[in-house]
C-alpha cells in the first residue's frame, strides 16, 4: 500500500465525490449565540458547555461534504480494515458496526493513523470518505448477548490483516462526513441488516488475552502494547469489550477508547520512566504538520508534564474569535487526579512523550508548545497529537545549557510571544520563575 494515491481504494459500485476537502459553509454568527469567547476551546464540540442541544461547529463540519455514494441495492462487498466504531449517544443503547471500503485486498492503511504521517487533510478525508459504517444497536453492558451479527463484528476487530466482508444494510448508505476532536473522520452510515466475514487471521497474543477472562483490560493492554501491537489496533479491541474481567467487560464508545488505551499505556510508561536519571541539558523538537507548530521541550528535571494549545482564530475550534485562544494542562511528578480539560490530546501528547524517554533511558520533564493556524481546516482526530509529537521527538533536538537559550529559540520558531505563552503555562512559568538550589551552584 506504499505510495497510495486518495483515490486508489474507490472501485465499483461506490462512486466518491471528486472534492477531497470539504468546503465549509458560511457560520452564521446567530449560530453562536451566548457562546463566550474561548468557551469552543476546551469543549471542542464535546461538553456542550454553551447549553445548546448540538454543537453547531460539529453540525456546520458535518453539513461540510456530502459523500456521494452510489450503491447498486442493499448490499456491499468489499474489504475492511479491521475497523469498528462504537457510538456514544444513548449510551447504555449504542451503535455498534463495522467500517467497510468497496475495495478488496489490503485497505489497512484507511484505519492505521500511525501511517498518516506526512499525509495532507487531502488524502486523510479521501482515506475516511472510503469507509461505509454500518449501525446495529446494542446494549454497551452486555457484550455476549447481541447474537451473531454482534459476536462476528467483534472477530472482525481483534484480526490482525484486513478481512473480505459482506454487508447488507436496511436502507441505502448516505450521509456526510462527521468530523471528531478525538476519532478519525467517519464517513456514510447506514442501519446494518447483515454481515457475513471471510477468513480471519487473529494474532495469537490477542487471543490469548481476549480468552483469559481473570486478566485485567490494564495488564492486558499494556502486555500487548509491550509486545509491539500498535495503539490503534488496542483502541480499536478495547472498544468491542475484547479485555478485562469476564463479568465486567463492556463496549466503550470509540472516542473513549482512544483515550483509555492512551491513558492506561501511558501510565505505565510514566512510572517506568520516574525511575530512571535525568538527563543534563535542555532539548527542544520540533516539527510543522497540517499547519500545526509543535514545539517539545524537555528540560533537565524530574518528571512533569504539560500541553499548552494555542489556536488562531479561523481554526477549527476558534472560527469566530479574533484572538488567538489558549488552553493548558499539566501534572508535577504525582501525576494529577482529574481528567485534563483538553481532552485526549493531553493523554496522547504524553504517551508520546514517555516512549521516547524510555528509549532513551532518561527521564525528564516536558512542555509541549502547539500552535495552531488557520490551515488547520477541520478536526482529524486525536492521532495527530499522538502521531506528529511521536515524528517530532524522532528529529534531532536543539540542546541547550540554560533557560536563556530555550527561551530564545522558542521566541524565534513560534509567532505567539513568550509573554503570553508564560502567562498560560505552569511549567513554563515555573522554570523561569522558581529559583532551585543549583541556581546559587
Amino acid at each position: 500500500m506504499a505510495g497510495i494515491a486518495p483515490g486508489d481504494l474507490v472501485g465499483a459500485p461506490l462512486q466518491m465525490s471528486t472534492s477531497l476537502v470539504p468546503t465549509f459553509p458560511p457560520l452564521d454568527p446567530s449560530a453562536l449565540e451566548g457562546v463566550e469567547p474561548g468557551m469552543c476551546v476546551p469543549c471542542k464540540g464535546t461538553k456542550l458547555l454553551c447549553g445548546k442541544e448540538r454543537c453547531p461547529l460539529v453540525v456546520r463540519y458535518a453539513a461540510a461534504q456530502q459523500t456521494s455514494l452510489l450503491l447498486e441495492g442493499l448490499e456491499l462487498q468489499g474489504s475492511s480494515p479491521t475497523a469498528v466504531f462504537v457510538g456514544r449517544m444513548g449510551y447504555p443503547k449504542v451503535f455498534l458496526g463495522p467500517l467497510v471500503a468497496a475495495q478488496s485486498g489490503d485497505t489497512s492503511l484507511l484505519d492505521t493513523p500511525e501511517r498518516w504521517i506526512g499525509r495532507s487533510i487531502d488524502e486523510i478525508v479521501a482515506f475516511r470518505s472510503q469507509l461505509v459504517r454500518g449501525m446495529h444497536r446494542v446494549d454497551a453492558l452486555d457484550v455476549e448477548g447481541g447474537g451473531a451479527l454482534v459476536q462476528r463484528v467483534r472477530e472482525l476487530a481483534l484480526a490482525r490483516r484486513s478481512a473480505d466482508v459482506e454487508v447488507a444494510f436496511h436502507k441505502r448508505p448516505v450521509g456526510r462526513l462527521v468530523f471528531d476532536d478525538e476519532v478519525q473522520p467517519t464517513g456514510p452510515t447506514a442501519p446494518l441488516r447483515g454481515l457475513e466475514v471471510g477468513t480471519l487471521r487473529i494474532d495469537r497474543r490477542v487471543e490469548r488475552a481476549h480468552l483469559d477472562t481473570d486478566l485485567g483490560a490494564a495488564p492486558a493492554l499494556v502486555g500487548l502494547y509491550r509486545s509491539g501491537l500498535e495503539l490503534s489496533a488496542l483502541q480499536r479491541m478495547f472498544s468491542v469489550g475484547a479485555f478485562g474481567d469476564g463479568r465486567r467487560r463492556r463496549f466503550v464508545p470509540t472516542r473513549w477508547s482512544i483515550t483509555a488505551v492512551d491513558s492506561t499505556v501511558g501510565e505505565h510508561l510514566r512510572e517506568r520512566v520516574k525511575q530512571l536519571p535525568a538527563i543534563d541539558q535542555w532539548r527542544i523538537h520540533e516539527i510543522v504538520a497540517l499547519d500545526n507548530r509543535w514545539q517539545v521541550v524537555l528540560m533537565p528535571s524530574s518528571w512533569r508534564y504539560e500541553l499548552v494549545e494555542a489556536w488562531y482564530p479561523n481554526t477549527a475550534w476558534n472560527p469566530l474569535g479574533r484572538e488567538v485562544e489558549i488552553i493548558s494542562d499539566h501534572e508535577f511528578y504525582e501525576g494529577r487526579t482529574t481528567y485534563a480539560s483538553i481532552g485526549g490530546c493531553y493523554y496522547a501528547a504524553r504517551l508520546a512523550v514517555c516512549e521516547h524517554l524510555l528509549s532513551q533511558g532518561r527521564q525528564a520533564g516536558a512542555f509541549i508548545l502547539r500552535e495552531t493556524h488557520p490551515g488547520y481546516l477541520m478536526p482529524v482526530g486525536v492521532w495527530n497529537v499522538r502521531e506528529h509529537v511521536r515524528a517530532a521527538l524522532r528529529t534531532q533536538p536543539k540542546t541547550f545549557d540554560r533557560l536563556e537559550g530555550v527561551m530564545e529559540h522558542l521566541g524565534s520558531r513560534l509567532d505567539i510571544p513568550l509573554a503570553r505563552w508564560t502567562r498560560t503555562s505552569a511549567l513554563l512559568a515555573d522554570a523561569r520563575y522558581q529559583r532551585r538550589l543549583d541556581d546559587f551552584l
